[in-house]
């Protein structure tokens, strides 16, 4: 990945794509569902604070598994 990439704060949606491995279509839907805590919105744009998207990820991570066992 990009050093550029790891050190912004906000990530555009093709951005957000690159650090998650995702298509388009996944993370614009992502972006715009309200009760998400990293989207911020400027000027009509999206964006993902990436600190609040990796806190997020880390809140979820494992909840499958622990489901799962």
């Amino acid at each position: 990945m990009e050093k550029v990439l790891l050190d912004k704060k906000l990530l555009n949606v093709k951005e957000f794509c690159q650090y998650l491995g995702i298509g388009q279509t996944k993370a614009r839907e992502m972006m715009t569902k309200t009760n998400n805590p990293y989207t911020v919105r400027l000027n009509g744009r999206l964006y993902a604070n990436k600190n609040l998207l990796d806190k997020w990820i880390d809140s979820i991570s494992g909840n499958r598994v622990k489901n799962i066992i």
